[in-house]
């Protein structure tokens, strides 16, 4: 509901972003723009009954604690637990080629811009496994989903060339345009890099973090050459399809679809040859 109520704010800041670049005469993509957009709808008109099934599943999870928090002890944990549990969902995305074969319709843009945030995978059931432990802090699952909701807004806002590096300190502690610009670069020193919702902070923990240098190079390793999102949303689906048909071991198999992008027998966690870089 959060991002619904949001498109007009999204409507507004995209507008302005695209007169201030063309101002500048910088380059813009119209259809690779309206592929997000399109993008962007289909995911929400598919989440509509998955939002509603995710609320009964947070509900049935959270019944099985005696314990219940509420308030702003609630809306803490929910707010730092949710961007915690992000770091991990976004970092499997790029690390298990089964969940990269979702994500990888966010990075098939060769633009950063506005729209690239909207670009989203239209399989949406592939954050509940992430969010679900959540639940067992006993916390109501309405503000786990508006938490989750909250750090995608905050997302929206950090796909953009328009802003510069900011303030050392917010740097620090929270992701932010130039973070953003390291994870969509295909630049083999950007690869898999910079995994934060809103903190960057879990990426300086776990080793994932890298500053932005020279400028990103946006896309994949190997982009799609497409605006068609429906091509786009199935061709790494295919691609693990084939893998897997024409694996002739057990073993091999397995490795094509839980194993890194661009694996192949004998070989660990290859280099993606598709992208294996994600709100």
């Amino acid at each position: 509901m959060l991002i619904w109520l949001a498109i007009p704010v999204f409507i507004v800041a995209v507008a302005a972003e695209f007169v201030y670049l063309k101002r500048h005469g910088k380059p813009y993509d119209y259809r690779d723009s309206a592929t997000s957009i399109v993008a962007g709808l289909g995911y929400q008109l598919l989440n509509i009954p998955w939002a509603l099934a995710e609320l009964a599943i947070f509900a049935s999870v959270s019944s099985l604690v005696p314990w219940h928090l509420e308030g702003w002890a609630a809306w803490a944990v929910a707010l730092i637990g949710v961007d915690f549990a992000y770091y991990w969902f976004h970092r499997a995305h790029h690390e298990i080629r089964v969940f990269w074969s979702v994500h990888v319709v966010h990075h098939s843009s060769e633009s950063f811009n506005l729209t690239t945030a909207l670009r989203t995978p239209w399989l949406v059931v592939t954050s509940l496994p992430f969010l679900v432990p959540l639940a067992l802090s006993g916390i109501d699952g309405r503000i786990i989903a508006a938490s989750y909701a909250i750090n995608l807004l905050y997302q929206f806002g950090i796909h953009t060339e328009v802003m510069d590096k900011l303030w050392a300190p917010v740097e620090f502690v929270f992701n932010t345009p130039s973070h953003h610009r390291v994870h969509h670069g295909s630049n083999t020193e950007y690869l898999d890099r910079n995994y934060g919702g809103v903190l960057i902070i879990w990426d300086r923990i776990f080793g994932t973090f890298e500053p932005e240098g020279k400028r990103a190079i946006y896309g994949l390793t190997k982009n799609v050459d497409t605006y068609n999102i429906a091509k786009i949303n199935a061709r790494e689906i295919v691609a693990i399809w084939q893998d897997v048909k024409n694996a002739e071991k057990p073993s091999d198999k397995l490795g094509y679809l839980f194993r890194g992008p661009g694996w192949q027998p004998q070989q660990t966690w290859a280099t993606s040859s598709a992208g294996g870089l994600g709100t």
